[in-house]
């Protein structure tokens, strides 16, 4: 796959400005209803679904320190908020490296407190975030607790699934090679408790690493 050159950035960084005081008020109503709520990175080219066979480079150099200082200041309004509730919170910053553009504010109160510890796998090695790969923001970084997590894809042994849900054999085949190509390649396997429909075990493939952040 293709990768597209990401051009005009004065232009996203506009776009980014307008993300972010769209998302900074956080809605306590809604947040109250439904017990949990998250800001994801809503600039073009990096959310959405590609329209062309090309895949979207990650941010970089100015643009990539812009948005995650967008998510601090989301994070701090948020926070700001929070406080005043008198009452128990998760909010954190999820930061991906590399795979950035997944990044995100999470917040969750009552039932959903303890819903994202187990979101991602907590290896035995442990690493630290080096706060001097942000550049200009490497001081604002080191204000939060950062704490190490995978990235991972996750695929299941029922993969690839009814042959007769896919448009064409071809299709179906198509889709069967890759997956017996993926699993040939390092991953970590968890067997189910109780069988999830017709799985059993999930396969998780390491992508890269994600950051939980917080104050």
């Amino acid at each position: 796959m293709k990768t597209k050159k990401v051009r005009g950035h004065r232009r996203r960084w506009s776009d980014i400005d307008r993300w972010v005081e769209t998302h900074k008020n956080l809605n306590l109503e809604y947040l109250k209803e439904y017990q949990r709520d998250y800001a994801k990175i809503r600039v073009h080219p990096w959310s959405g679904v590609s329209l062309t066979n090309s895949q979207t480079p990650e941010p970089t150099r100015q643009t990539k320190t812009k948005i995650l200082s967008g998510l601090i200041e989301i994070y701090d309004s948020w926070k700001n908020e929070l406080d005043k509730l008198g009452e128990n919170y998760y909010l954190k910053i999820w930061l991906f490296e590399p795979r950035f553009a997944s990044s995100q504010v999470v917040c969750a109160l009552g039932d959903y407190l303890d819903f994202y510890e187990n979101t991602f796998y907590k290896p035995e090695k442990y690493k630290k975030l080096d706060p001097t790969n942000y550049g200009l923001i490497k001081d604002v970084i080191a204000n939060f607790n950062w704490e190490y997590r995978l990235d991972e894809d996750h695929f299941d042994n029922s993969e690839p699934g009814d042959p007769e849900l896919y448009a064409t054999l071809a299709d179906y085949e198509e889709d069967k090679r890759w997956y017996e190509k993926m699993l040939k390649k390092p991953h970590r396997t968890t067997k189910f408790k109780d069988p999830i429909g017709e799985a059993t075990e999930s396969y998780s493939f390491k992508k890269g690493n994600v950051w939980l952040g917080e104050k």
